[in-house]
Formats: C-alpha cells, sequence, structure tokens
C-alpha cells in the first residue's frame, strides 16, 4: 500500500495540540483497497490531530463525490457524500483490545497511517440506496429512458385514484383471495 505514504502522520516529536492535514483522493486513493465497492470519487478530507500526552483525537471531515452505478436506473452517477467522523488513538505498550472508537498504539511508534481509516469512514458513509436526484443538475447524469420506463410500469400498475389495481397482477389477485379464505375460515 505505497499510495497511503501521504497519509502517515508524523506523531514522534510533534507538539501537543492541534495539527490539521488536508487531502484531496481520487482514483488513486481507491486503487489501494482492490475489493472496494468504489473505485473512483473526488474528496476533500481534513483531518484534524489533536496530539495531547497519552491519546490522540482525530476528525475525520470529508465531502465530494464517489462513481458509483444509481440504484433507480442503474447509470453511473457522482454520488455527493459528506461525513465528519472521530477517532481516537491511545499510547499504550500493552495488547489492548481495539473497539469502534479506540485505537491502540506503542508509545514509541513515529507515525500513524490514517488512509485505512479515512477510507473505512468514507465507505461508511455511502448511503444504503444509492441514488441521486438529478433534476436540477444541468446534465443529468441519469438514464433517462430507463425512468421513463419505471414510471410508465408504476402508472400502468396503478388505477386513476393511485391504489395498485389487484386484477392486473395474478400475484396480487392470488394474496387477495388467501385473505379471503383466510377471513371466511374465522367467521
Amino acid at each position: 500500500m505505497n499510495g497511503l505514504i501521504p497519509f502517515s502522520l508524523p506523531i514522534k516529536g510533534l507538539r501537543n495540540g492541534v495539527h490539521e492535514f488536508q487531502y484531496e483522493l481520487g482514483a488513486e486513493f481507491f486503487a489501494e483497497f482492490p475489493e472496494s465497492p468504489v473505485q473512483d470519487g473526488k474528496l476533500s478530507l481534513k483531518v484534524i490531530l489533536d496530539k495531547q500526552p497519552t491519546l490522540f483525537v482525530l476528525d475525520f471531515d470529508f465531502a465530494g463525490t464517489v462513481r458509483t452505478d444509481c440504484d433507480r436506473c442503474l447509470a453511473e452517477i457522482d454520488l455527493p457524500i459528506a461525513d465528519r467522523q472521530s477517532l481516537i488513538v491511545k499510547l499504550s505498550e500493552e495488547n489492548e483490545v481495539e473497539d469502534d472508537e479506540v485505537v491502540y498504539i506503542h508509545p514509541e511508534s513515529s507515525e500513524l497511517n490514517v488512509g485505512t481509516f479515512a477510507y473505512e469512514f468514507i465507505i461508511l458513509a455511502i448511503p444504503m440506496t444509492q441514488t441521486y436526484d438529478c433534476v436540477a443538475d444541468n446534465y443529468r447524469q441519469c438514464n433517462r429512458e430507463m425512468l421513463d420506463l419505471l414510471s410508465k410500469k408504476l402508472v400502468d400498475s396503478t388505477d386513476a385514484q393511485g391504489n395498485p389495481e389487484a386484477g392486473e397482477n395474478p400475484i396480487w389477485s392470488a394474496l387477495k383471495d388467501l385473505n379471503i379464505n383466510n377471513t371466511n375460515e374465522r367467521d
């Protein structure tokens, strides 16, 4: 992971107090993680490191876009994301058990690589459903043909009041009959 060398923060000899580091992330960054669900993006990352005598408090603040497929229309889109996460790094000579928010490093460590942490926070910031409302954009990324097909399908499956028509789909008819049969059995 040579591409993560710029993310190694020089903590040995660093004065106590707040230190700020800026990064621009793109395809080269995501290429360091071959199994990544994201292969491209344009993000600005600010890491604020607050060094204290026995620990470091790191704030990761990022915003930008990641390249992904829209779950609605299947077109490639630049999905906007932004988030702020914190991480505590404690100094310890013991082999402590790490958890989600606390990481332990040896007091003699000369550097701390934050690249993997930044990657994990970015991936966690991507919404489960990856859709983007691009109606206001000058250049619409969405697949217009697919959206028209979906809206036509939606119109075909609803009646004039916007209710699903049970008679259109045989599955709904079978389920409706099942519900009627259960009601009759209780009486």
